[in-house]
């Protein structure tokens, strides 16, 4: 049997993050991916959107880290030209009801350690933004998008020149906790093995509670449940007359019906969170119609039958419909009790933004009282 020092579980943004932190440091590294290629699943499926830190509960890990990893990839995105662009974000009150929130939504963002919120007029906003209507907004500078792929391909190539190794079409069943580590069972192409690691980051994804439940001498209580929440998002025909992203007030369902772009300009409606029992990315178009209301809030002049299915992305939820949201789960030593073993779970948005500082999370999560 194969013994490697440190096997990741899955090559999405956060995988590739934590893979190039520990290759870093000179440790042996194997990044396991189920898939042909890197990056395929809620990394490729989501709005590529560098969030601010604004929304989050003071003092989770989701608001700590997504307030230092967007510094974090901001300056990393500038060291290694990869595309992005620092294009702000308005929050807009659509009603005289909701322009006191804005003043909740600064100061739950001051909390967080966001301190360039800036309340602006409807007629300041307009000025920014001439096609938007709105009754007041606070103007998030810092909020901003990026290249997604070729984040993912520059985390990459900073772990394979430390040694890292990427096994693609190499899928691990479960396992079990052995005495100087854990063996994995490993189908790689249809042919299956076991493979001996001293440590093991669990970055799976929609899949990682299937692996931990799968892995023998992990106490099943330390295994949060798994709820799949699909986005569907709708592209605009043509362009928007927008250079920022405008997000309503959020209401108790959500963040509302939000526009973002893409570095290209195009720009995205969403998302329409459904619940759902398996793995499906079909968007119907016919889900698009309750958007227009919604959009014409802020912009009145969406035109009729202008929204097309995009993609949907499926969020990996440890809670269920109705239940009060949870942060990311990061179940290390200190929590499950196995040595060298670290799960992360619902590790949806801010996942993007934060992953350099979720792997330094890591990192020390499995060394705890270091």
């Amino acid at each position: 049997m194969e013994r490697i020092d440190c096997a990741i579980i899955g090559a999405g943004v956060v995988g590739l993050a934590v893979a190039r932190e520990l290759a870093a440091r000179g440790r042996e590294v194997l990044i396991l991916e189920a898939e042909s290629a890197f990056g395929t699943g809620i990394s490729a499926r989501n709005s590529e959107v560098i969030h601010a830190g604004i929304y989050y509960p003071a003092g989770s890990l989701k608001a700590r880290l997504c307030v230092a990893g967007r510094k974090l990839l901001y300056a990393y995105c500038a060291e290694r030209g990869i595309a992005h662009r620092p294009c702000g974000k308005l929050i807009v009150a659509t009603s005289e009801a909701q322009v006191g929130e804005l003043d909740a939504i600064a100061s739950r963002a001051r909390a967080n350690g966001v301190d360039d919120l800036q309340r602006l007029s409807r007629e300041a906003a307009r000025a920014l933004e001439p096609a938007l209507e709105c009754r007041a907004a606070l103007l998030s500078p810092s909020t901003g998008i990026i290249d997604s792929h070729a984040l993912m391909l520059s985390l990459l190539g900073d772990a394979e020149r430390n040694g890292a190794v990427l096994a693609l079409q190499t899928r691990v069943l479960g396992g079990r906790v052995a005495a100087d580590g854990m063996v994995l069972d490993i189908d790689s192409g249809g042919e299956r093995s076991e493979l001996g690691a001293r440590c093991v980051v669990n970055c799976a994804g929609l899949g990682a509670q299937g692996f931990a439940r799968a892995l023998a001498g992990l106490p099943a209580e330390s295994v949060p449940p798994l709820h799949y929440a699909k986005g569907n998002y709708y592209a605009l025909a043509g362009r928007a007359p927008f250079s920022r992203l405008i997000y309503p007030v959020p209401e108790a369902a959500g963040l509302g019906v939000h526009l973002t772009l893409d570095l290209g300009g195009q720009a995205r409606f969403g998302p329409d969170v459904e619940w759902i029992e398996r793995i499906d990315y079909t968007v119907d178009p016919r889900r698009a119609d309750a958007f227009y209301a919604e959009v014409r809030r802020y912009w009145p002049q969406l035109p009729d039958d202008a929204l097309q299915p995009a993609y949907a992305g499926i969020r990996p939820k440890p809670h269920a419909p109705g239940e009060a949201a949870r942060d990311f789960l990061v179940s290390g030593p200190a929590q499950h009790g196995v040595p060298g073993l670290v799960n992360l779970y619902g590790i949806e948005s801010p996942g993007l933004t934060s992953c350099l500082a979720l792997a330094g999370h890591v990192l020390a999560a499995l060394t705890p009282g270091t």
